[in-house]
Protein backbone atom coordinates (compact mmCIF):
# COMPACT_ATOMS: atom_id res chain seq x y z
CA UNK A 1 0.00 0.00 0.00
CA UNK A 2 1.51 3.36 -1.06
CA UNK A 3 1.28 6.80 1.46
CA UNK A 4 -1.03 9.48 -0.38
CA UNK A 5 1.73 11.87 -1.40
CA UNK A 6 3.99 9.41 -2.73
CA UNK A 7 5.05 9.63 -6.36
CA UNK A 8 3.47 6.61 -8.84
CA UNK A 9 5.91 4.43 -10.58
CA UNK A 10 7.68 5.69 -13.39
CA UNK A 11 5.76 5.62 -16.42
CA UNK A 12 2.21 5.67 -14.87
CA UNK A 13 -0.77 8.58 -14.48
CA UNK A 14 -1.17 10.01 -10.99
CA UNK A 15 -4.21 8.74 -9.53
CA UNK A 16 -7.15 11.12 -11.29
CA UNK A 17 -5.30 11.47 -14.36
CA UNK A 18 -5.28 10.45 -17.68
CA UNK A 19 -2.10 9.38 -19.12
CA UNK A 20 0.04 12.08 -20.73
CA UNK A 21 0.74 11.87 -24.58
CA UNK A 22 4.15 13.22 -24.92
CA UNK A 23 4.37 16.91 -26.01
CA UNK A 24 7.19 18.48 -28.10
CA UNK A 25 8.10 21.82 -26.21
CA UNK A 26 10.10 23.08 -28.31
CA UNK A 27 7.45 23.00 -31.30
CA UNK A 28 4.86 24.04 -29.71
CA UNK A 29 6.57 27.60 -28.54
CA UNK A 30 7.73 27.88 -32.08
CA UNK A 31 4.16 27.04 -33.47
CA UNK A 32 2.87 29.55 -30.86
CA UNK A 33 5.46 31.95 -31.95
CA UNK A 34 4.06 32.14 -35.15
CA UNK A 35 0.76 32.33 -34.31
CA UNK A 36 -0.62 28.64 -34.83
CA UNK A 37 -2.11 26.18 -32.78
CA UNK A 38 0.67 24.22 -30.87
CA UNK A 39 -0.99 21.22 -31.32
CA UNK A 40 -1.59 20.86 -35.24
CA UNK A 41 0.22 23.62 -36.55
CA UNK A 42 -2.61 24.90 -38.75
CA UNK A 43 -5.25 26.93 -37.25
CA UNK A 44 -4.93 30.77 -36.15
CA UNK A 45 -4.10 30.52 -32.02
CA UNK A 46 -4.84 34.26 -32.15
CA UNK A 47 -8.00 36.69 -32.89
CA UNK A 48 -7.13 39.76 -33.13
CA UNK A 49 -4.49 41.46 -31.26
CA UNK A 50 -3.96 39.41 -28.62
CA UNK A 51 -7.24 37.27 -27.39
CA UNK A 52 -6.64 33.66 -27.98
CA UNK A 53 -9.87 31.27 -29.99
CA UNK A 54 -11.63 29.08 -27.40
CA UNK A 55 -10.51 26.36 -30.05
CA UNK A 56 -8.69 25.58 -32.96
CA UNK A 57 -10.26 25.89 -35.97
CA UNK A 58 -8.20 22.65 -37.38
CA UNK A 59 -8.02 20.50 -34.66
CA UNK A 60 -10.40 21.74 -32.10
CA UNK A 61 -7.76 21.56 -29.17
CA UNK A 62 -8.78 23.85 -26.59
CA UNK A 63 -6.56 26.44 -26.44
CA UNK A 64 -8.59 29.38 -24.24
CA UNK A 65 -8.25 27.06 -20.95
CA UNK A 66 -4.37 27.64 -21.51
CA UNK A 67 -4.21 31.30 -19.49
CA UNK A 68 -1.15 33.06 -20.12
CA UNK A 69 -1.96 36.17 -17.05
CA UNK A 70 0.85 38.39 -16.83
CA UNK A 71 3.92 35.97 -17.62
CA UNK A 72 4.24 37.18 -21.45
CA UNK A 73 3.79 40.76 -19.79
CA UNK A 74 6.61 40.07 -17.74
CA UNK A 75 8.99 38.53 -20.60
CA UNK A 76 8.54 40.98 -23.12
CA UNK A 77 9.35 44.00 -20.55
CA UNK A 78 12.15 42.51 -19.30
CA UNK A 79 13.53 41.65 -22.80
CA UNK A 80 12.94 45.48 -24.15
CA UNK A 81 14.41 46.74 -20.88
CA UNK A 82 17.64 44.17 -21.35
CA UNK A 83 17.85 46.09 -25.35
CA UNK A 84 17.30 49.81 -23.93
CA UNK A 85 20.18 50.09 -21.81
CA UNK A 86 22.43 49.44 -24.96
CA UNK A 87 20.17 51.75 -27.09
CA UNK A 88 20.35 54.70 -24.40
CA UNK A 89 24.13 54.18 -24.99
CA UNK A 90 24.44 53.87 -27.87
CA UNK A 91 21.59 56.53 -28.67
CA UNK A 92 24.09 59.24 -26.11
CA UNK A 93 27.22 58.24 -27.75
CA UNK A 94 26.30 58.49 -31.48
CA UNK A 95 23.95 61.17 -31.70
CA UNK A 96 24.18 63.42 -28.82
CA UNK A 97 21.12 64.63 -27.94
CA UNK A 98 19.24 66.33 -25.72
CA UNK A 99 18.05 64.17 -22.98
CA UNK A 100 14.47 65.35 -23.45
CA UNK A 101 14.40 64.66 -27.33
CA UNK A 102 16.45 61.37 -26.43
CA UNK A 103 13.10 60.63 -23.70
CA UNK A 104 10.43 61.35 -26.68
CA UNK A 105 12.93 58.61 -29.41
CA UNK A 106 13.43 55.87 -26.94
CA UNK A 107 9.52 56.21 -25.54
CA UNK A 108 8.58 56.12 -28.79
CA UNK A 109 10.89 53.17 -30.33
CA UNK A 110 10.17 51.03 -26.87
CA UNK A 111 6.57 51.29 -26.96
CA UNK A 112 6.41 49.90 -30.20
CA UNK A 113 9.03 47.34 -29.73
CA UNK A 114 6.58 46.49 -26.81
CA UNK A 115 3.43 45.88 -28.91
CA UNK A 116 5.21 44.16 -31.84
CA UNK A 117 7.48 41.74 -29.52
CA UNK A 118 3.96 41.39 -26.91
CA UNK A 119 1.93 39.50 -29.22
CA UNK A 120 5.12 36.74 -30.48
CA UNK A 121 5.68 36.17 -26.80
CA UNK A 122 2.39 35.59 -25.87
CA UNK A 123 1.56 32.77 -28.59
CA UNK A 124 5.29 31.13 -27.11
CA UNK A 125 3.90 31.10 -23.83
CA UNK A 126 0.54 29.59 -24.65
CA UNK A 127 2.83 27.17 -26.90
CA UNK A 128 4.68 26.25 -23.55
CA UNK A 129 1.83 25.88 -21.73
CA UNK A 130 0.16 23.76 -23.50
CA UNK A 131 3.28 21.37 -24.12
CA UNK A 132 3.49 21.23 -19.86
CA UNK A 133 -0.67 20.87 -20.03
CA UNK A 134 -0.46 23.87 -17.63
CA UNK A 135 -4.36 24.19 -18.16
CA UNK A 136 -6.49 26.61 -16.10
CA UNK A 137 -8.03 24.12 -12.68
CA UNK A 138 -11.33 26.65 -13.40
CA UNK A 139 -11.67 26.08 -17.35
Amino acid sequence: MSLPNEMPPEGQPAAGRAPQHHRDTRQAILRGFTNRCPKCGKGHMMRGYLQIVDRCENCGEPLGSYPAADGPAFFTITNIMLLLIPMIAATWVWFRLSPFVMLVVLSALTSVMTLILLRYVKGAFVGYLWAKDEQDPGA
